[in-house]
């Protein structure tokens, strides 16, 4: 199914992270912890597959990142990384090598360190909330 593109340049959707806040309940700040660890595994075994030039080796990890950024809301690293998950599917497909996707791999650890700043701000309890107002909702 095509992405949104306009959903696909924003860094987080908040509705979808509101929902999975929902949905996870009191689980989801332990969920988003497994997310920063395994989106750091994830970061680091595609820039290891890149630095052998491992297309097959990138695969999984961009496929596994994609699928738990978004998961949060997480719609920009989600479209990078599942651009690299198609690219390398390519390469492996057609015996190529990854290089040129390079500078792609490079914006995706500072990607996904913004995101998970951005989700950790917004799910600390502590975050001081603005007022609700007029057709605005509470703390948003």
């Amino acid at each position: 199914m095509p992405r949104d593109t306009k959903l696909d340049d924003i860094l987080v959707d908040w509705e979808e992270f509101r929902a999975t806040r929902t949905q996870l309940g009191a689980a989801f700040v332990r969920i988003l912890g497994y997310f920063r660890e395994d989106g750091t595994k994830s970061v680091a075994a595609i820039e290891e597959a890149m630095r052998a030039s491992d297309a097959r080796g990138m695969v999984m990890p961009a496929h596994t990142l994609k699928s738990e950024a978004r998961q949060f809301g997480g719609e920009k690293l989600g479209a990078v990384a599942e651009d690299i998950e198609m690219f390398a599917r390519h390469c492996v497909e057609s015996q190529i090598s990854p290089e040129e996707y390079l500078p792609r791999v490079v914006e995706l650890r500072k990607l996904f360190e913004e995101t998970l700043s951005a989700l950790e701000r917004e799910a600390n309890p502590l975050v001081q909330r603005r007022p609700a107002g007029f057709g605005r909702a509470v703390g948003y």
